[in-house]
């Protein structure tokens, strides 16, 4: 069983993102199962009658909060909580429907395999733990001991929550993917498709060569198409905003008295105090600092981190300090701490930027100002006078298409694509903190979702009833000009003697198309069914309408293909596993009967997750 639950972790962690959650257990013996711990109006989800009651989803979404917090280092956007209650309620509607599936299915869990996967499988979080740590490795006897001695119930009652949800859903991946095999036959297909190669001449006639003069259209066709169309031209809602931006970047004074700051924290520790202890005291990365500045385990070559970090990390040594070291977020003192194979465990310490003395108290008198008078209007002209009394300019902010972030020049800016669309047209926002500047937006006006007069869509009207027209032309011309070049044994020289251009390509592959043709599966098939010097038909293709002659032909080498076959196999096993389990797990969701009561309920939250 254990052997079997390690050979199938994979699964886990692909589908169900186990880690997302991190240590978080959900009640599901209580308001997730159907059995109601609250009132009827506190239920926020609904998954085929079963219900999730606020309580559950709130202990949910907190725990994903502060995850997230911890991992941003900061305050969260109202564009990321809104993400992370989608992504929250997710998790939460799959977990009943694996749930239901296990009870149908009749799976279960016993408490001896429970404690059996306790004392053999350790979680991956606990390998690195110092405790259970000898020389530098993690040592099963020492786990084994924690786990009987039962020395920490809280967490061990975690670790079997885990189990008791881990060991269900590994049986549940074995009954999906126990019979999954692949033939032989459709391995040499895969192989031949990747080695196979044809070399051809093609001809091809596409709306693009036909004129617009033989494909006139008028505003009546135009306006039909349209009628008839319509989800073609659907758009969402847009938003027209300006706003006014107090600057609140660091000037050279404030560079300088951060980097006096940072070189007294190294000052300090080069006399010997410890690291973290000084981390935890002077660290603004607050998801860090709380564990003396770890970071935990990088690869400097696998990304995460800004470039100057990980620059700076591949030049240290273990147990080395280093300099300064200055990033987008402020300056860093970053020590390696263990290297093991080609990852490091690292700690560091950040400084940022901030103002300092008169140029923060300038630019906070203004923010405050700002804020006072012109934030969470419902006059909009207020934001006029206090630019005009700050000297501050009203710009005109790119327009907002719902479902995109606000992008100003390379700064996204928090909070307004969701503002924006909860708000009445003439107000202005609350105070907004980016990076470069302190904001108040003003929503000028909002085009809404759905399809735009014909004025607005006309010429893409016109052009898409033309592009029809075109493609009906395409075929025509394509059988006159196969019957003009009948019965000649050159293609490309007869083409070029009616002005018409072909084309070589390839060698190529089946899986490896030319450019022209990556688009057009019926036409490369085509090309892989003649032999060589023979010529096809008209092929009507996606794009156009095609003529072919094959030039040359190599096949793959079975004797090649036999001697990879086994590890191709096991190759190919996997992603047809994984195909198999995403589409049961969407066949699950697609058939649920899931009702959503968060809009009904409850607004995207800000300062009350997590205060």
């Amino acid at each position: 069983m254990m052997r079997t639950m390690r050979e199938m972790s994979k699964y886990v962690f692909y589908v169900l993102a186990v880690a997302f959650l991190g240590w978080l257990v959900f009640d599901v013996g209580a308001g997730i199962t159907g059995r109601s711990t609250g009132a009827t109006g506190d239920v926020v989800l609904k998954v085929n009658g079963q219900e999730v009651h606020y309580p559950q989803w709130q202990q949910a979404y907190q725990s994903a909060y502060d995850q997230a917090r911890r991992q941003s280092s900061g305050q969260l956007t109202k564009e990321d909580e809104q993400e992370l209650q989608d992504r929250v309620a997710d998790q939460m509607i799959q977990t009943v429907l694996l749930h239901q599936a296990y009870g149908k299915l009749g799976i279960t869990v016993s408490d001896d395999e429970i404690r059996q996967a306790a004392l053999t499988s350790p979680p991956p979080e606990v390998t690195g733990l110092a405790e259970f740590q000898v020389n530098g490795r993690f040592d099963m006897e020492k786990w084994q001991q924690f786990v009987t001695r039962g020395s920490n119930p809280e967490f061990l009652f975690a670790l079997e929550q885990r189990y008791r949800d881990e060991i269900p859903y590994v049986k549940f991946l074995q009954f999906l993917t126990a019979d999954v095999y692949v033939p032989d036959a459709h391995l040499w297909r895969m192989y031949r498709d990747a080695h196979d190669s044809v070399t051809v001449a093609v001809v091809a006639v596409t709306p693009g060569q036909i004129p617009d003069s033989a494909a006139p259209v008028t505003e009546a066709e135009a306006r039909r198409y349209l009628a008839q169309h319509q989800d073609e031209f659907k758009r969402p809602a847009i938003a027209y905003l300006s706003f006014v931006a107090q600057p609140r970047l660091p000037e050279a004074g404030d560079t300088a008295a951060a980097l006096a700051r940072v070189r007294a924290l190294r000052a300090r520790l080069e006399r010997g105090e410890k690291f973290d202890s000084v981390a935890k005291a002077e660290s603004s990365d607050s998801g860090s600092a709380a564990r003396g500045g770890d970071l935990g385990w990088i690869h400097p070559d696998s990304g995460g981190f800004v470039k100057p970090f990980l620059d700076a990390v591949k030049r240290l040594r273990p147990g080395q300090l280093s300099a300064p070291v200055q990033s987008e977020f402020g300056y860093h003192l970053i020590r390696v701490d263990v290297a093991r194979g080609d990852s490091v465990k690292v700690r560091h310490i950040l400084v940022p930027i901030d103002l300092q003395g008169a140029h923060r108290d300038f630019v906070e008198s203004r923010t405050d100002t700002l804020d006072r008078s012109a934030a969470e209007q419902e006059n909009g002209a207020q934001l006029d006078t206090v630019a005009r009394h700050l000297g501050l300019r009203v710009a005109q902010a790119p327009p907002l298409v719902q479902g995109d972030r606000m992008t100003l020049g390379r700064y996204v800016i928090p909070d307004v694509s969701v503002w924006a669309f909860e708000t009445k047209v003439g107000e202005t926002s609350p105070l907004i903190e980016g990076t470069p500047a302190f904001y108040v937006f003003r929503l000028d006006s909002l085009t809404p979702a759905g399809v735009p007069p014909f004025a607005e869509v006309k010429d893409a009207a016109f052009a898409e009833v033309r592009r029809e027209k075109k493609k009906a032309l395409v075929h025509p011309r394509a059988q006159q000009l196969a019957e003009q070049l009948r019965g000649a044994t050159d293609l490309t020289a007869a083409a070029g003697s009616h002005g018409v251009h072909a084309v070589h390509l390839g060698p190529f592959t089946r899986v490896a198309p030319a450019p022209m043709l990556r688009q057009e599966p019926v036409v490369i098939g085509a090309a892989f069914g003649l032999h060589v010097g023979e010529r096809s038909g008209v092929i009507q293709g996606e794009a156009g309408d095609y003529l072919l002659e094959s030039l040359g032909r190599r096949l793959a080498d079975s004797s090649a293909w036999l001697a990879q076959r086994d590890t191709q196999r096991q190759a190919v096993l996997q992603p047809v596993r994984e195909a198999r389990i995403r589409s049961y797990l969407a066949g699950l969701r697609s058939q649920a009967k899931v009702v959503d009561r968060r809009k009904e309920l409850f607004r995207p939250q800000n300062t009350t997750a997590g205060s």
